[in-house]
């Protein structure tokens, strides 16, 4: 009873995101969110062989499920999807490798991860479990790690992971690891993402390496993404949809032509912007509100057909 006593919810009021987790006495129940990228812009290569870069985050309703528990020895994870590994090599493990040893806990826990999101998609499902996983342990163990090191635990696992520490929108430059958060934008106020997968991924170390064919899209001009959140802080949506814009579409495209379609047909038909989310495959469209990306929805089944996963979401 005291053990369950000392159980809270996450708080996610001061630095931690407000997704929903179900208290389960010694377990936790976390969702882990996706995200969109709403501008990409690479700005070269760097000395360490990663490439700067600029961003805008926005996170998506459309959730992945985490379960945590205390118990049995060493690392133990389930995973929905076959296709994941359930080692060293998934990102969650790992995360909970980094988080015990830091806490120094001996303990021992149990994970069971549930996809919904598609794997290779540009959404952030891997960078996303991986933070929850960090969240959703510490609360388990009574919070003794700092939100500043959870920070850097996120950070050292992958560049967007610390992105979904919180949950609202952020700017961030380096690598994807230095983040601005930044309140709702007025300028998707009422509107709603129509997210279309195309069942199959894109890798995002391929993505990056083919950039030296797009000179253009590797040495991107700075400030675009600074230029965007201002336009979604002080313009409407039809002006702020054209500064949209992702640098990793120039080899995706080029491969990948139907996605090129999707795009022309969503603009075509009512989207303010449509573009490719983080280094793909997912679409994004963007629409002036939920019963009008509905409709989209619907004629993009009716044009392409009902194989691709989508989800209709508001902002």
């Amino acid at each position: 009873a005291r053990r369950r006593a000392r159980l809270r919810r996450i708080n996610f009021e001061c630095l931690l995101a407000p997704v929903c987790g179900k208290r389960m006495g010694v377990a936790l129940e976390i969702q882990s969110p996706g995200k969109v990228n709403l501008l990409l812009n690479i700005l070269g290569r760097r000395p360490d062989g990663f490439h700067e870069l600029e961003t805008v985050f926005h996170p998506v309703q459309v959730f992945d499920h985490l379960r945590l528990a205390r118990g049995g020895s060493g690392i133990q994870l389930r995973c929905s999807d076959p296709r994941l590994p359930t080692d060293a090599r998934n990102l969650v493990y790992r995360a909970a490798a980094m988080f015990l040893k830091a806490a120094a806990i001996p303990d021992g826990v149990r994970l069971d991860l549930r996809k919904n999101l598609p794997l290779a998609a540009g959404l952030g499902g891997g960078s996303s479990n991986a933070a929850i996983t960090l969240l959703g342990l510490n609360e388990l163990f009574g919070e003794p790690l700092t939100p500043e090191h959870l920070h850097r635990l996120a950070a050292a696992l992958g560049s967007d992971v610390s992105f979904f520490l919180r949950r609202q929108p952020a700017l961030a430059g380096g690598r994807g690891e230095r983040l601005e958060p930044l309140p709702p934008f007025p300028a998707l106020r009422g509107a709603a993402f129509v997210l279309i997968h195309p069942g199959f991924g894109i890798s995002t170390a391929w993505a990056y390496q083919q950039l030296a064919r797009f000179p253009d899209a590797l040495n991107g001009r700075p400030g675009r993404a600074r230029q965007l959140v201002a336009l979604l802080q002080t313009a409407d949506l039809p002006t702020a949809g054209a500064a949209f814009y992702n640098a990793l579409e120039a080899p995706a495209l080029a491969k990948y032509p139907l996605l090129a379609l999707f795009q022309e047909f969503l603009r075509a038909h009512g989207a303010a912007a449509a573009l490719m989310s983080g280094s793909g495959s997912t679409t994004i469209a963007v629409v002036s509100g939920l019963a009008a990306a509905r409709a989209l929805a619907e004629k993009f089944k009716a044009r392409f057909g009902a194989s691709n996963w989508i989800a209709v979401l508001p902002v």
